[in-house]
């Protein structure tokens, strides 16, 4: 294939069939691509369903992220949701906004990155849209089953709980300041920072373990993509509570951070209380259950008080987390 060729030299049927070669399908998926609408099995009659946007310029520029990540990106956030209910992914629906210059090689890197985090999943693309303009947009919806189980909600927690994470903290938060620091120019960057890097690019997050927790009792659970404070506020105003985060847990997450946080010079506890795009499980339990492997405790749910979270018992000293709307 000529490296150079753009989207523009195809047409839509074509880049279709050029993108479905990267994918594959799984047993709950009836009918795939290829008709007006797909057909996916719903075990107990309840699907789970979560959608995400990427939008060029505003989360991602081309220049800087590869096209296999991004796919794997686009994805990897969009399971995480369903992973939070206590869910099982099942299928993917992926609709792009493409320019007309871009090549068809970073089309075929992206859906190569969607596919391997599909199986990854264990889910499959059944299906979508693809339209023409002026810059980049990815909407990815995934369905998810609850396989006869209970969904877990953000509004279930109760005061006298235990409050637990799973998977990674801080680590997308670090990898975006390394860049930040190095202008952007990945050639700069030293080796021993590119650990933080890659997990900003490609979050790997703990999907077995919303399926764990759900089994395990977890009385409230989101995945953490705007930062433990701000996630732990969402779960806290839902249940009417306040949650109290434990600082030296939060100062153990942040060690294997300080490689970073002398690169760039922050505070990688802030990172850890702030720092999004993770997507790791925050969940909260009955004190009597034993935690599920990959659980940490971080905290504890009281009765509601003045504030949603407190650290150590304090207001957090610094604005963490991130809010798409918040202006500065």
């Amino acid at each position: 294939m000529d490296q150079s060729a753009r989207a523009s030299d195809f047409n839509e049927t074509e880049l279709i069939a050029r993108f479905s070669t990267h994918l594959s399908s799984t047993e709950e998926v009836v009918l795939g691509p290829g008709d007006d609408a797909a057909i996916v099995r719903a075990v107990d009659g309840n699907v789970v369903v979560s959608t995400d946007v990427l939008v060029e310029n505003q989360h991602f520029h081309r220049e800087w992220i590869a096209a296999e990540a991004l796919g794997h990106r686009s994805i990897a956030q969009n399971v995480a949701d369903i992973a939070a209910m206590g869910a099982r992914p099942t299928a993917v629906v992926v609709a792009l906004v493409l320019p007309a210059d871009v090549l068809v090689e970073w089309i075929d890197d992206l859906a190569r990155g969607m596919g391997d985090a599909c199986r990854a999943a264990g889910a499959s693309v059944v299906g979508g849209d693809l339209s023409a303009g002026e810059r980049i947009s990815i909407s990815v919806t995934v369905l998810g089953s609850l396989d006869g189980a209970r969904a877990v909600l953000r509004s279930g927690a109760r005061a006298g709980d235990v409050v637990a994470l799973a998977g990674n903290c801080g680590w997308s938060a670090a990898g975006y300041a390394v860049l930040e620091t190095a202008q952007e120019n990945e050639d700069a960057i030293p080796a021993h920072m590119r650990k933080f890097v890659d997990r900003h690019f490609v979050p790997e997050p703990p999907l077995a373990a919303g399926i764990v927790a759900n089994k395990a009792g977890a009385t409230a659970m989101l995945d953490v993509s705007d930062g433990v404070v701000r996630d732990a506020e969402r779960i806290a105003h839902a249940s009417g509570v306040t949650i109290n985060i434990d600082g030296t847990v939060v100062r153990h997450l942040a060690r294997p951070l300080a490689a970073a946080g002398q690169y760039t010079g922050y505070e990688p506890e802030n990172w850890v209380l702030g720092g999004g795009e993770d997507h790791g499980m925050l969940a909260t339990f009955p004190a009597s259950v034993v935690l599920p492997p990959g659980f940490v405790a971080i905290g504890r749910v009281e009765a509601p008080g003045q504030e949603l979270v407190l650290v150590d018992e304090a207001i957090p000293t610094e604005d963490v987390g991130w809010d798409h709307f918040e202006t500065e």
